[in-house]
């Protein structure tokens, strides 16, 4: 019991969800007196027919190496829930399901309001006595208020978009990734398309003091609540949004080529005025964005979509620029080579 309270410390001190996911499976497997000799942690993303399993954390009794999935997967690359009973039915039936027959599996729905966003799965020999599952259950308990405590620092109040500070951590890893510099555990380096990147890009709204001037600030905060449900109805499970203060959003999102960036861009910058905000009416907003580069820093990045924001919205607003195009056509001078060092961090 000793050894479990002092894991449970060590878990509450973490601050990184990739090692907090880590650390649940650990605890889960060496919690169990051997009971438990496989556990994953599967985050159910998509909708309906099409909902699919991201390995977030899966550790084997006896293994030291967690196994995940990259979190720039190929969606289409990721199984179908439906193709795994147990986990299809703890989903639906929103608790714990058991197979019938050897070898024995156990997967445990993790809920919040909105539903369930996550499975548990243990693999065991033998059927788990009494003791260990209120062992686990007293574990995911303890892991959903750490996970609570985290949206709670790392979420904007408002929009539960992330926040400014998280941005660093993730931009970093965005990075490494991009260029296998810092794989998961496990994870398999697949061969991406020839054009494929990460982008940054910078959304502003165009004259949203204008907003706030005319129908007040709970208006406006309307304004932003909903332009943050349209950002995630446009973009994929793990393009990350984020809100940086006042009428400013960021996404971080990699894709196949600058069209394909382009593209989905263009299509929120669509949505937003198609959209018809209450009492407002129509809004519309100006969007640049860069790809990352080698050796890239969250300031420089963040530079040059921000100056791709500024063209657009000195020429005419409401519309999608690409800083790389801007500089390639001569109406921009590169920030590298003006020598820009911004410090916006």
């Amino acid at each position: 019991m000793n050894a479990l309270v002092q894991s449970l410390a060590a878990m509450s001190g973490l601050r990184d969800r990739d090692a907090l996911d880590a650390a649940l499976v650990r605890l889960v497997i060496s919690s169990s007196d051997g009971a438990v000799h496989s556990a994953s942690l599967i985050r159910v993303v998509g909708e309906g027919d099409d909902r699919r399993c991201l390995v977030q954390a899966r550790l084997d009794a006896g293994q030291t190496q967690i196994s995940r999935d990259l979190l720039w997967t190929d969606w289409t690359t990721l199984p179908h829930l439906s193709r795994f009973a147990l986990r299809q039915q703890a989903v639906e039936q929103g608790r714990a399901v058991h197979a019938d027959t050897p070898p024995g599996a156990c997967v445990i729905p993790l809920q919040t309001p909105q539903g369930t966003w996550g499975l548990l799965e243990m693999g065991f020999a033998t059927d788990l006595s009494a003791h260990t599952l209120e062992l686990v259950d007293g574990i995911l308990l303890t892991y959903h208020n750490l996970l609570g405590l985290l949206d709670y620092g790392e979420k904007d109040a408002l929009t539960e978009l992330l926040n400014r500070k998280t941005f660093d951590g993730a931009f970093f890893k965005a990075t490494a990734e991009q260029h296998g510099d810092d794989l998961p555990e496990g994870g398999e380096r697949r061969q991406p398309h020839p054009d494929a990147g990460v982008w940054l890009a910078v959304l502003d709204i165009d004259h949203f003091k204008r907003v706030n001037d005319t129908y007040g600030h709970l208006i406006g905060d309307e304004v932003l609540l909903l332009l943050a449900r349209l950002m995630r109805s446009c973009f994929r499970f793990h393009d990350q949004l984020y809100r940086f203060g006042g009428e400013e959003f960021v996404v971080l999102m990699r894709c196949d080529s600058v069209d394909h960036a382009h593209a989905a861009l263009e299509r929120l910058r669509e949505r937003v005025q198609a959209y018809a905000f209450p009492q407002v009416g129509t809004i519309t907003v100006s969007i640049g964005f860069s790809v990352l580069l080698p050796h890239d820093t969250p300031s420089g990045a963040f530079g040059r979509a921000d100056k791709a924001v500024y063209h657009a919205k000195e020429h005419g607003r409401n519309q999608v620029c690409s800083y790389q195009a801007l500089v390639a056509s001569g109406d921009l001078v590169d920030q590298v080579a003006e020598g820009m060092d911004v410090d916006l961090f």
